[in-house]
């Protein structure tokens, strides 16, 4: 909260969510990697294929979190809003484990 009270810009809480990359040998390997993390919920996750063949498979979360907390240096919301969004991240970081 002393920072946020001295910040004279914009503050933004942000919680980024879970990202693994993996480096495949074949396509069929990404493809079976993709479908197991579909399956366990990582809904943003994909598949890329670089210039050079390069096959990688991302596996995402769809846990994110960006709220902004003041701008131009005036606190746009309470402390006891701050304290919830300190548990609700907390809490992404537990389901992202």
């Amino acid at each position: 909260m002393t920072a946020l009270e001295k910040a004279t810009g914009d503050v933004v809480f942000k919680f980024e969510p879970f990202v693994l990359h993996v480096l495949c040998r074949e396509l069929q390997d990404a493809q079976l990697l993709h479908s197991v993390a579909i399956d366990s919920g990582f809904r943003n996750s994909g598949i890329t294929v670089g210039r050079g063949g390069k096959i990688t498979m991302a596996v995402r979360s769809t846990h994110c979190l960006e709220v902004p907390l003041s701008h131009k240096g005036r606190l746009m919301v309470s402390e006891e809003y701050i304290e919830f969004l300190v548990r609700v991240a907390n809490q992404k970081m537990e389901e992202n484990m």
